[in-house]
């Protein structure tokens, strides 16, 4: 577990500037935990998508969002999550920046009911995790290992429906169309041969 402190020092300034320290004392104190409690379990469980955000070696940050079904990522224990790699546009920045770079960042959000949940960790890609036999699509796993969990106040969450899951979410017993860009001329030529059969013909 991290021994880093909440707040560094530009944290630190704005909070004197805001007379918010104090504030933000207490709430270390009372919110954040190393450990996902029952409540995290089952908000993660229904989740069915997350944003992450991740560093290159260098600093340089990447933002990405990751979608799926419901219960998509696991809470595998009280400070494990595991993180089905699904097909893509094969450019990894997020996995790649894990590879040089541990230190992530999840947010995990509820339109419909505002809820929102940062899980701030270290992950590492597992090419051969016994999970990806137990998730449709899973081309690898990533396991994200908690150092703090915390909510965050969801007050300027816009309260929205969804209207439903995407197409292209795995699932089992279950293959997902071809995307429309796998089709493009432009493209053809460099995808991985997996991608080039039946694609031949497309228009």
């Amino acid at each position: 577990m991290t021994h880093d402190p909440m707040y560094h020092e530009g944290m630190r300034r704005l909070q004197d500037a805001r007379e918010t320290r104090v504030l933000a004392d207490r709430l270390e104190q009372v919110v954040v935990r190393t450990a996902f409690t029952e409540e995290d379990r089952a908000f993660i469980a229904r989740s069915a998508m997350f944003f992450i955000a991740t560093a290159d070696d260098h600093g340089s940050p990447d933002c990405s969002y990751k979608g799926g079904l419901p219960g998509f990522v696991r809470v595998v224990d009280d400070h494990t999550l595991a993180i089905p790699d699904y097909d893509g546009n094969g450019m990894y920045r997020s996995w790649g920046n894990v590879l040089v770079n541990a230190q992530v960042g999840l947010l995990f959000l509820d339109f419909e009911q505002p809820k929102r949940l940062r899980v701030n960790g270290t992950a590492v890609v597992v090419q051969d995790d016994p999970l990806c036999a137990e998730l449709p699509g899973c081309v690898f796993v990533v396991r994200v290992t908690a150092e703090r969990i915390f909510p965050n106040c969801p007050r300027y969450l816009h309260k929205m429906q969804l209207v439903e899951h995407s197409t292209y979410a795995p699932r089992p017993d279950y293959t997902p169309p071809v995307p429309a860009w796998k089709t493009y001329e432009v493209f053809r030529d460099s995808l991985p041969t997996r991608d080039r059969s039946g694609n031949e013909d497309a228009k």
